[in-house]
């Protein structure tokens, strides 16, 4: 009877020890089947930069273009009595210019109040008698035709207007002319980096920081001041951009002309020596 259990157990053991075996066939395979991955070869990383040795410089850029956009402030003062007799006085007269300015193309969309006050007129300001009252108005006049700027000019005073608080000329393309001097700036800066460290007798590597410059001696439509210092030009870049079509903008007769404006950027960058 031991001698049956003995051969039972033997039987048990043997059956376990296949079903383990067949069990473990299949990822033996599997693992078998798989590819032997092939060592690749490791990709050059750029050298760093040496922060020790650097060079530091500016680069400016202007890019001159015809304006194709006028903005033209007019006032409107009139005086009245009565606060009511003022404000009628002036809704008369804004509604002429308004009317004048629409006859001439210039739609009501782009016809805006800018700023509007309404103020008495004291006769002594120590006891504050009012004697009548004064309003400003000045409305905002978008012209997208420059060249009819002077005639706009000229009949919104024949309506009722009686002071040109400003007249502002700009580009619709400003984003497109922004980055092109931003460009044109930056190559100049390069330039001069490779020129500087040729000199010493060093290299250019790498660009370390590029810093653009906010604040400068010109405006970002044209010269300040009618500042224009060659000096400043210096290995820098100006370029004239001509006209969509070859048409000028040449406004018509008046005293106010469109001229060019000037679209800049400057920018500061450092670059590593080798």
């Amino acid at each position: 009877m031991k001698q049956i259990q003995t051969i039972v157990n033997t039987v048990l053991a043997c059956a376990l020890i296949f079903l383990l075996a067949m069990t473990g066939l299949p990822a033996m395979n599997a693992h078998a089947d798989e590819p032997t991955p092939t060592p690749q070869a490791s990709t050059p990383q750029p050298a760093a930069c040496d922060l020790a040795r650097t060079i530091q410089v500016t680069g400016t850029a202007v890019v001159n273009v015809a304006p194709d956009r006028a903005l033209i402030k007019l006032g409107v003062q009139t005086n009245g009595r009565s606060a009511k007799d003022a404000q009628a006085k002036n809704a008369t007269a804004i509604n002429k210019i308004t009317f004048a300015l629409k006859t001439l193309g210039v739609e009501a969309k782009d016809i805006a109040t800018d700023w509007y006050t309404l103020e008495p007129i004291y006769d002594d300001y120590e006891d504050l008698h009012i004697n009548g009252y004064r309003i400003h108005n000045v409305i905002e006049v978008t012209v997208r035709d420059v060249k009819k700027t002077n005639n706009l000019i000229a009949a919104a005073f024949q309506a009722g207007a009686n002071q040109v608080i400003d007249v502002e000329f700009y580009t619709s393309d400003l984003r497109k002319y922004r980055d092109q001097a931003r460009e044109m700036a930056m190559t100049a800066a390069t330039e001069k980096a490779n020129d500087l460290a040729q000199a010493a007798g060093a290299g250019v590597s790498c660009v370390i920081s590029i810093n653009e410059n906010s604040q400068s001696h010109f405006n970002g439509w044209g010269w300040w001041y009618g500042n224009n210092n060659q000096n400043l030009w210096t290995q820098n870049a100006v370029q004239n951009v001509e006209p969509t079509g070859g048409e000028t903008s040449t406004l018509d007769d008046g005293p106010v002309s469109a001229g060019q404006i000037s679209i800049r950027a400057e920018v500061s960058a450092v670059f590593g020596l080798k």
